[in-house]
């Protein structure tokens, strides 16, 4: 196939997602076009409410915020609710920082605004769960974190008696499992998708390690693992993607 024909073919997903490859500099439409959509986007191995997810988790860790706004439509679009895109940029948050989540937040609500999209509200269970006391939080954030990394839940920072990480540990445990994970809007497995691209996108090897084995038990494949770090390389730079899937081959493919 001609380069044109598949700089076409990249064009025309990305017209049919709602987007638009970048246009400012000869020849970069083009690439942004092949590369990036004809040769990642069209991959068959993810779909593409899933790589959504991924490049708004990339987009948001790296607050390329007029870039994430232009994928909330698109996203909005392929079904993420108002709701679940709010719980990919609050699980940003805990891995990037408060900061971002805030700004992020307020994008979205613009957009959500301009569509006439209700802001999403407290749930019941997110109320009630205020009642819960500290110890009855530690418990289930220690509960959620068990199911998902298993054994390798006190590996690494994560020791529970590690006298440099316990005490920062304690609150991640509480409120990253006990509260993050715990809320309505995204399963496990879409969770693992936003861990997976944050982690790639703020180079954390270790962490994206431990969460891409992880993902394997909330019904990610490995190759859907690849996949979703792969996604995020047009967003947030292919080095850091390729040292990414470097990075995880020896846990992922142990064999090969």
């Amino acid at each position: 196939m001609r380069r044109a024909d598949f700089a076409e073919s990249g064009a025309a997903l990305a017209s049919s997602l709602g987007l638009e490859a970048p246009d400012s500099a000869p020849g970069l439409k083009e690439f942004a076009a092949e590369a990036g959509f004809a040769s990642i986007w069209a991959r068959p191995a993810l779909g593409p409410e899933d790589r959504m997810i991924a490049v708004l988790s990339t987009l948001c860790c790296l607050q390329r915020l007029p870039h994430f706004r232009a994928h909330l439509g698109p996203a909005l679009d392929l079904g993420h609710e108002p709701r679940a895109i709010q719980e990919i940029i609050v699980q940003c948050g805990l891995y990037g920082g408060l900061p971002i989540a805030d700004s992020a937040l307020a994008v979205a609500a613009d957009v959500f605004r301009e569509r006439g999209l209700d802001l999403p509200r407290e749930t019941p269970d997110e109320l009630a769960a205020m009642q819960a006391t500290r110890e009855e939080l530690l418990a289930d954030g220690q509960r959620i974190m068990a199911d998902i990394h298993g054994e390798r839940r006190e590996q690494g920072y994560a020791a529970p008696n590690d006298p440099a990480t316990a005490g920062l540990y304690d609150i991640a445990i509480r409120y990253g499992y006990g509260v993050i994970w715990a809320r309505p809007g995204l399963t496990w497995r879409q969770r693992m998708f936003v861990a997976v691209a944050s982690f790639t996108a703020l180079r954390l090897p270790a962490t994206l390690t431990k969460f891409a084995q992880s993902a394997l038990g909330q019904g990610v494949t490995r190759e859907e693992v690849v996949e979703a770090i792969m996604q995020t390389a047009p967003y947030g730079g292919f080095p850091p993607a390729l040292t990414a899937l470097s990075q995880i081959k020896p846990v992922l493919f142990p064999d090969d």
